[in-house]
């Protein structure tokens, strides 16, 4: 168990660089944000230990807390989608459907063109 603490308290720059990604951000953004380079961020990514106020001020532009990211593990995130997915309105979204009612657009679209090279070479 020992171990397991140990690792969600150590290695905040990775901490950073995987809330970031599940964000979607990358790190010329980040930096941007906070005003530094992207070597800075890249710096920063690879820090173990970062300190408080570098810390508020990540936390902030990534849209989290300081706490969020010390106590960030993938298995959090893994239980929050799930517990999202699980408390959410379950959507019957049918793939194929959405693809065969796409197709019926393209066709019609197509169509209607054909009616219109039609109606031009009638005229001349």
């Amino acid at each position: 168990m020992e171990t397991s603490e140990k690792t969600n308290k150590m290695h905040l720059g990775r901490k950073i660089s995987r809330i970031r990604e599940l964000r979607g951000m990358k790190q010329e953004a980040l930096a941007t944000e906070l005003g530094i380079s992207q070597q800075a961020i890249s710096k920063l990514e690879q820090s173990e230990e970062i300190e408080d106020s570098t810390l508020d001020k990540v936390a902030k532009a990534l849209g989290v807390t300081a706490e969020g990211i010390k106590h960030f593990t993938e298995e959090t995130i893994f239980n929050n989608i799930n517990n999202f997915h699980d408390n959410s309105i379950q959507n019957n979204f049918n793939p194929i459907e959405k693809i065969v009612e796409l197709y019926e657009r393209l066709l019609q679209s197509e169509r209607e063109k054909v009616e219109l090279l039609k109606g031009i070479n009638n005229e001349k």
